[in-house]
């Protein structure tokens, strides 16, 4: 089989990357480990030139954007069209995978089935970012979502709640984890822990809870006054340009008073080098305020890391509260302090849990039961009648 992935996000070394492009790497390689053919085309997002790279067997097209005023997205597909058509003439593709507003004006080519893996799209997302829907990105994610042939979903959640925006026209819907790294993600029993320390990983923007965090700073601070709290992670822009990190720095870090000096940002990192942060970390903290899923959660969790997770979202579907790891509130501040000040509390108990959750991620998340999930829907997609 012939899978092509359409995505910007597969990681270039020495470059960050986030949760999809994670996905995408360890997928991809899996696949080709099981005999088949793995190719990746998107628009160069880390340099303004035509990359062609062989990541192992992993064949990857990063393709130099046209930036034209008003018509980018029409001549960079166009792009895309023709990488797709050159590709497939070489070594006939089965399957097409992309997210949620890729479909829109890719052209279709039979037999090639095409599917959307539900990453969250715009409108997805609008809601927990409190914005309106824009027509125009609205429009592509309803166009793609007639184009495609079939769907799966990380969780039950991102399947009921996108279904509350869009339909999927009664065709092939699966739910399929994303899978972990168990060879990456594992317990260290050498790594020494920081006492005191937590840790954030992900995308540092608004629907990751990472104010949210920083306003929980000062009530922790009250209980342990040597609590520093570590964030990893790329930075986000507004559409004006502005950093995110630079908005937290100059906008929320000021008004916590001596607390800012327990928050430290320290970048984006590789996700061999996100490991060894887990290890070293006490409590690992994602107070989401939307999730498809949440890798981070369960990555940490694999490792034996005691995890604070969202309620919102798939959160209850990851994490059993007190069992398998603790959830909060998002949206109150109050919450996720306590949460934090809870597990410093209860030692032995997070131990406990702890281990919870490591069986749990080793029995749910496992590559090769994952793997085969999509192997099998690929192939079900396939023998579907259009």
């Amino acid at each position: 089989m012939h899978i092509c992935f359409i995505t910007n996000e597969y990681p270039k070394l020495d470059f960050p990357h986030g949760g999809i492009g994670t996905f995408i790497h360890t997928i991809s390689h899996k696949l080709v480990e099981k005999g088949h053919r793995v190719s990746v085309i998107g628009i160069n997002s880390y340099t303004f030139t035509d990359e062609k790279e062989q990541d192992g067997d992993v064949f990857v097209h990063r393709l130099r954007p046209k930036i034209v005023k008003g018509l980018t997205w029409y001549f960079n597909n166009q792009l895309i069209n023709k990488k797709l058509t050159e590709i497939h003439n070489q070594s006939p593709i089965d399957i097409v995978e992309t997210s949620e507003l890729g479909l829109a004006f890719i052209k279709k080519i039979k037999p090639i089935k095409y599917m959307i893996r539900l990453h969250g799209g715009h409108h997805f997302f609008a809601e927990a970012e409190h914005r309106k829907v824009s027509w125009w990105k609205g429009f592509q994610e309803k166009r793609s979502f007639k184009r495609a042939d079939a769907f799966s979903a990380a969780s039950q959640y991102v399947k009921s709640h996108t279904a509350k925006y869009l339909s999927y026209h009664n065709k092939p819907l699966e739910i399929i984890k994303f899978p972990i790294n168990l060879n990456v993600f594992k317990p260290q029993l050498t790594t020494k822990v920081k006492k005191n320390s937590l840790l954030f990983a992900g995308t540092v923007c608004e629907k990751k809870g990472v104010e949210q965090l920083l306003k929980a700073m000062p009530k922790v601070l009250e209980h342990n006054e040597n609590i520093q709290l570590y964030i990893y992670g790329r930075d986000w822009f507004f559409s004006d340009g502005r950093s995110y990190i630079e908005y937290l720095k100059k906008d929320v870090l000021p008004i916590l008073g001596e607390s800012a000096n327990h928050v430290h940002f320290m970048g984006a990192i590789s996700f061999i080098d996100l490991a060894n942060k887990y290890a070293a970390s006490e409590i690992c903290i994602f107070p989401s305020l939307m999730e498809t899923l949440g890798l981070v959660a369960p990555e940490a969790m694999a490792m034996n890391k005691l995890v604070i997770f969202s309620e919102c979202g798939p959160g209850p579907e990851i994490i059993v509260h007190k069992k398998t790891g603790l959830l909060c509130n998002p949206y109150d501040i109050d919450d996720i302090s306590n949460q934090i000040i809870w597990a410093l509390n209860h030692e032995k108990e997070c131990k406990v849990i702890a281990k919870n959750g490591m069986e749990y991620v080793l029995s749910n998340f496992e590559i090769e039961t994952i793997t085969q999930k999509n192997i099998d829907f690929y192939n079900t997609i396939l023998n579907t009648p259009n």
